[in-house]
């Protein structure tokens, strides 16, 4: 029973390690990012390099007015904004319709069309305008990303040498109701905090919301059509990076995702079809997951303190309040999201995370924007 017991003590004291210190990278990587990139304020803002920004729409989500007017109001000389839909019927095209008429000054277009040459709807959607991108620099992003005014200054300052790819985690904001406070639990001090260590290590992995490319990096790799090889794009566009010797980076300041109000079924099918794919792309970084919230450490805890005859409410109420605490330092010192329902969102958010990973095991389809996905059908086609 002792060993038994010292086990957990070792599991506990690494997994609340790796915790504090995943926390601790995040929130420096997040205030670093708060001061302009040097280059944007060495080099005046009509000398900038042109930039294309592709972005995808489809359907109407409530804050699509504000995310998509926020791409017309970029403190940049020197950009193109293209939209891109598969049906002229949608109903955001009036809105984008609007916003282009709004601003005349800004050059932005709507491409209506749809390709089928891969299995990943967003990406078919994306062909039409990285065929029609005038620059050599093209940042994909979704149109549910907010775009601050120095939105492209801080791509480009994140990049590197070795840099094949820049992306931007989604940090969710704005929220209404408990359910999208879970998300923005899994958006920001989980998701992004993990993803900012891995980067920090070296490990940087794609993230779909944001992605900056070198227009030839990709068209070496194959073009757009590349990043269907696999049933996600980002997914697809780590291993061409990592394949051609470069690197996926994150910029240090990730942009925001206004998320208004949801509901448990959302978040628990959006995040069933996020391990699924996690599952199917990476298999062995997503077989330690099950022990990445604290239901696992907090367990390890409360069985260690009953072996060694230690108050277990004293001992597992402790590392709760630590771990947790952990988490509410992070999202203050990084400007995320933080409320009175926090850490029961991030409860609720580690109690899910064991069942979405078994999920995750036990089917290969889900559902994205009414189209029906296919994971074994997406590896038998590569």
């Amino acid at each position: 029973m002792d060993h038994i017991a010292l086990g957990c003590l070792l599991f506990v004291s690494l997994a609340t390690l790796l915790h504090f210190a995943s926390a601790a990278i995040a929130a420096f990587r997040a205030r670093r990012g708060a001061a302009p990139p040097a280059f944007a304020t060495d080099i005046p803002v009509n000398a900038l390099p042109p930039v294309t920004i592709l972005r995808p729409v489809c359907g109407r989500d409530p804050y699509d007015e504000l995310t998509l007017r926020s791409g017309f109001q970029l403190s940049y000389a020197n950009y193109e904004l293209i939209f891109c839909c598969d049906d002229a019927n949608d109903p955001i095209v009036p809105l984008i319709k609007r916003l282009m008429a709004e601003h005349p000054n800004i050059n932005a277009q709507l491409l209506i069309g749809r390709d089928t040459l891969t299995s990943n709807p967003k990406l078919n959607n994306l062909i039409k305008g990285w065929r029609s991108a005038a620059h050599d620099w093209v940042v994909m992003a979704d149109s549910n990303v907010l775009m601050p005014a120095d939105y492209l200054q801080r791509l480009l300052g994140g990049w590197r040498a070795d840099t094949g790819l820049l992306c931007a985690p989604p940090i969710g904001c704005m929220p209404t109701g408990f359910w999208a406070e879970v998300e923005c639990a899994f958006l920001n001090t989980y998701q992004a905090r993990w993803q900012y260590a891995a980067d920090t290590l070296g490990l940087g992995f794609a993230q779909g919301k944001t992605m900056l490319w070198r227009r030839a990096d990709l068209e070496r790799a194959g073009g757009i059509r590349a990043l269907g090889l696999e049933i996600a794009e980002d997914a697809a566009a780590t291993k061409v990076v990592r394949s051609a010797g470069k690197r996926v980076r994150l910029v240090d300041r990730a942009f925001g995702q206004p998320l208004g109000l949801r509901g448990a079924a959302q978040i628990w099918s959006r995040q069933v079809r996020w391990a699924r794919l996690r599952r199917a792309t990476f298999p062995v970084f997503f077989l330690p997951e099950i022990l990445s919230g604290s239901v696992a450490p907090l367990a390890a805890a409360g069985f260690a303190a009953f072996a060694l005859d230690v108050p277990v409410i004293a001992a597992v109420g402790s590392l709760a309040i630590a771990w947790y605490g952990a988490e509410a330092l992070l999202a203050r010192a990084a400007g995320w999201h933080l409320s009175l329902l926090s850490p029961l969102a991030w409860m609720a958010r580690d109690v899910m995370l064991p069942v979405l990973w078994v999920q995750a095991w036990l089917g290969n389809s889900f559902s994205w924007r009414g189209n029906d996905m296919h994971l074994a059908d997406a590896v038998a086609g590569n």
